[in-house]
């Protein structure tokens, strides 16, 4: 059995299908059918399926059909008899529903590629349901993975504080449509908040109970055009205020209508009024007519290059008289015809007339120039020679013409050429001035020395703008001075004859400082010994006078042995060796101190000191500065008070003393002070010369050499001396040596 629907469905006549198996009328659906069927005949067991896909060839043709089915197994006296056949086609729904998906699909894969960046936000939490490739790559930057189904601001958090969160919320309650141009937005881009021009839409999205569930946000960056366009608006900005500033004029004038368009700095410039309407022949007719050839030459010009420009005056409409500068372009049509004319125009009356003042200059200074006995010569900023005066041409017998061609070198003696251009060049590199001696070659052929200087002339911001030099001639200044050199080679030969013969005098005065420590002394001793065992005899073989003729023997003995002493010490101080060496000041005060030892307890003194450092220094004679000026102090001293001794170094920059050779060096300063009976600053010279005491011998003991050493010492390590002092008030001695570790001596 099979009905009429059936029968529709396969597209057959009941005759060619009852009573005759099943796939002799559909054996194309054998295949899929037969082992379904099959089954349910011998199981029993009923077998359905929706969108069941068969093929089938009806209606002339093959086609994919789909069935929701059903096969029920037929039972008769509790045997499967056969198969019964409940279909029902979807075939139509089917491909319908395909069609729709591919669709949707097809829209997707639209969607997902297009240029326009696109999303898709549901819900209150506006979670990320879509996003398409130009919203992820180019505004987003960001992975799928990141995005898609987290809210918004988990993923974007840095739009909290912008207005898009509010707006997103609004639109979700109101359903209307949000759209904005130029929007700016900032998006955290690699941890830096980045920001865009967005041209935006946000589009509800409804369920079809009409509720609100979401929100399509379609996006555009025109950043790259807003900037750009921006930067134009700056540019455009900047040329206005530009030619505002400069007072320059800007037009455009159409070659067949004349009708003009311009700024307001052309009225200005004319001296219309700011409210004038100017028409070209306003313009045209306010040119001097003895400038009228300079207009029409350049316009004529123009035509055939393109470039339209000219200077010329203008009487303006206070009836004064303006020079103005016209550039401007010429553009063709179609057919090369003259279309339209743009350009400026400025005033530069006050340019033109220093032009015409630096003309008038310039012809002064040649004419100045020419009547100059000097060779005067001018330069550009390269170091090109580009003007000579009328005596370089008289001098060397070359014209103009020979100059220009072979050069101005060939005036040089060829053996001052490499060091002219040298030195030359090198003032035209740094902008110093040019000073060089050499020799030029006159019209007879004769070589004259020249004292030749050139100085760069300089704009207001210090920019060289062209060299100005002069070449003098020293003939008779450097036959002098090669006779002058003569005679000091002469006096130079005397003065080492003359230093030749100190050198001598030196050697003797060692000498006499060896007779002095030696010879003279020996007879000294012998005449204190004597008298000392004359004295000793028994008071009854020897009269009182003879005693006292015998202690004064004995004291001017002592005392010449005291001033050979002192004066062998200054001779030391001036011929000694001088070796320096590192040394500690300390253990150099430690050791002046014990040989005073005695005396020091005998004045009941003090002597205080403490880090005086490391010095480089001369040991000896620093040993023996100190020496004398310890003693000083303690012989020195006020009669019933206890000498107080202060010795102190410290460091200080040469740079700080006036008298100081090495201004970049340190300085160690001794200073050595007492509580004596000081002096008058009136002496404070005096002092250090040899033999000078200012005080009797009778009150204090001494040759007067001592200080003299002292002074001589310093001046041995580079240094100097000064002192200050009061009357009974004591004294202070300031030395200042230079650290001579890094001083070739």
């Amino acid at each position: 059995m099979a009905n009429t629907t059936y029968l529709h469905i396969i597209d057959k006549e009941e005759s060619t299908v009852l009573n005759k198996p099943i796939f002799d009328a559909v054996p194309e659906t054998k295949e899929t059918a037969y082992p379904l069927l099959k089954n349910v005949l011998e199981t029993g067991d009923s077998y359905s399926a929706d969108e069941f896909a068969v093929t089938l060839n009806r209606y002339n043709k093959q086609e994919l059909a789909y069935f929701n089915l059903v096969f029920y197994p037929l039972k008769e006296e509790n045997e499967n008899t056969g198969v019964i056949v409940v279909a029902y086609e979807v075939t139509e729904e089917v491909k319908a529903r395909y069609l729709l998906e591919e669709r949707e699909k097809a829209f997707r894969d639209i969607v997902m590629d297009s240029p326009i960046a696109m999303a898709i936000f549901r819900g209150h939490d506006l979670i990320i349901e879509m996003a398409n490739k130009t919203m992820m790559r180019t505004i987003w930057q960001k992975e799928e993975k990141d995005c898609i189904g987290i809210p918004l601001l988990k993923v974007f958090p840095e739009l909290e504080n912008q207005k898009y969160p509010e707006l997103l919320h609004d639109i979700l309650t109101s359903g209307t449509t949000i759209r904005e141009n130029e929007a700016i937005a900032y998006v955290d881009i690699k941890n830096k908040l980045k920001k865009f021009y967005l041209d935006y839409e946000y589009t509800p999205l409804y369920e079809k109970n009409g509720q609100i569930s979401g929100i399509m946000c379609t996006v555009n960056d025109v950043t790259s055009k807003v900037k750009a366009r921006k930067k134009l608006e700056a540019a455009e900005a900047r040329a206005r205020l530009t030619t505002e500033i400069g007072e320059i004029a800007i037009w455009d004038l159409n070659l067949k209508t004349k009708k003009l368009i311009y700024s307001n700095t052309l009225l200005s410039i004319f001296g219309f009024e700011k409210d004038k309407k100017l028409v070209h022949q306003d313009i045209r007719t306010r040119i001097l007519p003895e400038d009228e050839r300079i207009v029409a030459d350049a316009f004529a010009k123009a035509l055939k290059n393109g470039i339209y420009k000219y200077e010329a005056r203008i009487l303006k409409v206070d009836n004064s008289i303006a020079w103005i500068k016209v550039h401007g372009k010429i553009f063709f049509d179609e057919n090369k015809e003259p279309s339209k004319m743009v350009g400026t125009l400025m005033d530069f009356t006050t340019e033109k007339e220093s032009q015409q003042v630096l003309m008038k200059s310039e012809k002064k200074f040649r004419l100045l120039a020419d009547s100059m006995p000097q060779l005067i010569w001018t330069s550009d900023t390269l170091g090109n020679l580009n003007y000579f005066n009328e005596t370089v041409y008289n001098y060397s017998g070359l014209t103009k013409e020979e100059i220009e061609k072979n050069g101005w070198l060939q005036i040089v003696h060829p053996d001052d050429r490499e060091e002219n251009v040298k030195l030359w060049m090198e003032s035209v590199k740094t902008g110093k001035d040019f000073l060089f001696i050499h020799r030029f070659k006159r019209y007879d052929g004769e070589y004259r020395w020249q004292l030749s200087r050139a100085i760069a002339q300089l704009d207001e911001s210090g920019k060289v703008q062209m060299w100005v030099g002069t070449s003098t001639d020293i003939e008779e200044q450097k036959n002098f001075t090669s006779q002058l050199e003569d005679q000091i080679i002469e006096r130079t030969t005397q003065l080492e004859l003359k230093n030749r013969d100190l050198v001598n005098m030196n050697i003797e005065l060692q000498s006499f400082a060896y007779i002095s420590s030696h010879d003279l002394q020996e007879p000294l001793r012998k005449i204190q010994t004597f008298a000392s065992r004359l004295a000793d005899l028994d008071e009854q073989n020897i009269s009182a006078n003879a005693k006292a003729y015998l202690n004064r023997i004995e004291f001017s003995a002592k005392k010449m042995q005291n001033l050979i002493q002192d004066l062998l010490t200054y001779s030391r101080a001036n011929s000694a060796d001088r070796v320096f060496t590192k040394v500690k000041i300390d253990e150099i005060a430690e050791e002046v101190i014990s040989d005073f030892s005695d005396r020091i307890e005998e004045k009941n003194a003090v002597v205080e000191y403490h880090d005086l450092g490391e010095a480089t220094l001369i040991q000896f004679q620093f040993r023996q500065l100190l020496h004398n000026l310890v003693e000083n102090a303690l012989k020195f001293s006020r009669p019933g008070i206890s000498p107080i001794v202060k010795i102190s170094v410290t460091q200080v920059y040469g740079k700080s003393l006036p008298n100081a050779e090495f201004k970049d060096k340190m300085y160690y300063h001794l200073q050595v002070t007492d509580n004596g009976i000081g002096f008058e600053l009136i002496y404070k010279e005096k002092i250090f010369e040899v033999f000078q005491r200012l005080n009797t011998e009778s009150e204090y003991k001494g040759t007067g050499i001592g200080l003299a050493i002292v002074k001589k010492i310093v001046e041995n390590h580079k240094g100097f001396i000064t002192v200050s002092s009061e009357k009974d008030k004591g004294s202070t001695f300031n030395i200042y040596i230079p650290d001579l570790s890094e001083i070739n001596i």
